[in-house]
Parts: structure tokens; C-alpha cells; sequence
């Protein structure tokens, strides 16, 4: 987040949006394959993006907070 110049990301903290992945380094096994590549990986208990709960006990819980982050190589146009 320092890198790219990302306000408010990349610590946890008051304030900060809350992008957290909690998974188990002992089960985590990728299953996307180049025919099936949308597969939900095992092991992934539970995310945070923007501090909303978007995987819960490995089922996603329907939220979509995820936005758009514009760096500082962004050449859009608005």
C-alpha cells in the first residue's frame, strides 16, 4: 500500500480499511484450473475486504464492498 500510494490500506488500524485474509497454512490447497478457473480454493476461512465479511467458514456471504483503487500509474479517464 506504501508502494503504490494507497491511503488508509496496508495496516490494521482505526481508520483503515480492513483487507484480511484468515486461512490455514496447513490445508490450503488451490483447485482453479485453466478449465475451471473460477473454484473456490480450501483452507480459506475467512476474508475482510473494506471490513466487510465477504467469506464466512469458506462460503461467501453475498457482500461485494470491493472498489476500484486508483495508483499512481492509473491513466484513466475521470
Amino acid at each position: 500500500a506504501d508502494n503504490l500510494k494507497l491511503k488508509n490500506r496496508g495496516r490494521l488500524k482505526a481508520g483503515y480499511y480492513a483487507d484480511v485474509v484468515v486461512f490455514d497454512p496447513e490445508t490450503i490447497q488451490d483447485h482453479a484450473t485453466f478449465r475451471e478457473p473460477n473454484q473456490y480454493s480450501t483452507g480459506v476461512a475467512h476474508v475482510f475486504v473494506n471490513g466487510d465479511h465477504v467469506l464466512k467458514e469458506g462460503e461467501h456471504t453475498g457482500a461485494t464492498p470491493g472498489r476500484f483503487l486508483k495508483g499512481p500509474g492509473y491513466k484513466g479517464n475521470d
